[in-house]
């Protein structure tokens, strides 16, 4: 019996040290979560069919509700490369986005449009979004942001 009562005594000397280690990566685990969500995870985005160096390329990842109004916040802007630039927006959450972007080739930071409506500086989407008539659907330009960020590439047209 002596034995057992020794063992006894150990197991709730263990017990503490084991369930205090527990709760501790248990914290850690949920502390993570939330600072991954807050700050966001990076996403590049590589704009290609840029036909010459002048202006800046702009580059917005929208939520369904924000896809082509003023209200997508998450934009990022770089100096006009000929051929293609990558511009990284560092912190979006991750989620289900459309990217949209432009070559404002003047500077004026809207994109210019012949007598018919017609885009004179390139645009395109995501996942190289078709516009016929108009530009794209959410879903025809959809990705998805993960845990790791994105890479995505939008040609222009």
């Amino acid at each position: 019996m002596h034995s057992g009562q020794e063992e006894t005594t150990r197991r709730p000397a263990r017990r503490p040290a084991l369930r205090s280690l527990m709760i501790a990566a248990a914290a850690l685990a949920v502390a993570a979560v939330p600072a991954t969500a807050q700050q966001g995870v990076p996403v590049r985005v590589t704009v290609f069919g840029i036909h010459n160096d002048r202006g800046e390329v702009l580059a917005a990842v929208c939520p369904e509700a924000d896809f082509l109004s003023d209200r997508c916040t998450l934009r990022a802007a770089a100096p006009a490369a000929f051929g293609a630039v990558t511009l990284t927006l560092p912190a979006v959450p991750p989620g289900r986005y459309a990217v949209q972007a432009f070559h404002d080739e003047n500077g004026n930071r809207t994109i210019d449009r012949s007598l018919f409506g017609m885009p004179k500086e390139g645009m395109g989407f995501s996942n190289g979004a078709p516009m016929r008539f108009g530009p794209p659907d959410f879903a025809e330009a959809a990705v998805d942001v993960g845990p790791q960020g994105a890479d995505v590439v939008v040609p222009l047209r």
